[in-house]
């Protein structure tokens, strides 16, 4: 059950690369949080109820449905549609998605034969996710879609700890939901200010800016 939640998780990004709406990329970000959670519960194997309610609160109510419906208000708000004029063609990013996911599979591989203890799907999943986040990161110019690709960034980085512990320490649950929190009400300000005084919300308004 767990193979064919990370193969639809990989398939959500697959998604993202074919997709130029923003709203989907949102609602692909809920997608996610919802697969992560039935992931850590499937995993799950020493119940304790304090961490369980801890997991449900992070994954599927934060990630899954407060984060996603925070962010449609925003675009919807600020009526931004589509991602615009990518630095990469879809139809390379596609194929670059497809050399992305190779690789994936590669570490996949290599992880099952070096180190027995790590999860190799998980761990060459988690690999896709943050390799596929930095690079929409750095070739889509809309700053909500920055904001979106540090979310799944996240994400790929919560799966890579799924990869190689079955059960996070609190404090380490506690860290990554702070970091979530602050980095998106940081960046949510700043696309706001931005969008404020400049009329656009995409990274070329950003070398008009001086002290």
């Amino acid at each position: 059950m767990s193979d064919v939640l990370i193969i639809l998780l990989g398939t959500s990004m697959l998604y993202v690369f074919a997709a130029s709406r923003i709203e989907a990329y949102i609602k692909t970000l809920a997608l996610q949080g919802m697969l992560l959670f039935l992931l850590v519960v499937i995993d799950l194997h020493e119940i304790n109820w304090l961490n369980i309610a801890f997991l449900i609160l992070e994954t599927l109510i934060i990630k899954t449905a407060v984060i996603p419906l925070f962010l449609l208000r925003v675009i919807r708000r600020n009526e931004i549609d589509r991602e615009i004029d990518p630095s990469v063609p879809q139809f390379y990013s596609l194929m670059l998605a497809s050399l992305i996911f190779i690789f994936g599979f590669v570490v996949a591989f290599w992880a099952a034969r070096v180190e027995p203890g790590i999860q190799p799907l998980y761990f060459g999943m988690s690999i896709v996710l943050i390799i596929s986040s930095l690079f929409f990161i750095v070739t889509r110019k809309r700053i909500i879609t920055h904001i979106l690709c540090y979310m799944m960034l996240e994400n790929g980085i919560f799966l890579l700890s799924l990869s190689v512990a079955n059960e996070m320490p609190m404090l380490v649950n506690l860290g990554v939901l702070l970091d979530l929190f602050v980095g998106i009400f940081l960046l949510v300000i700043f696309f706001n200010k931005i969008q404020s005084m400049y009329d656009g919300s995409h990274i070329d308004v950003l070398t008009q800016l001086k002290d």
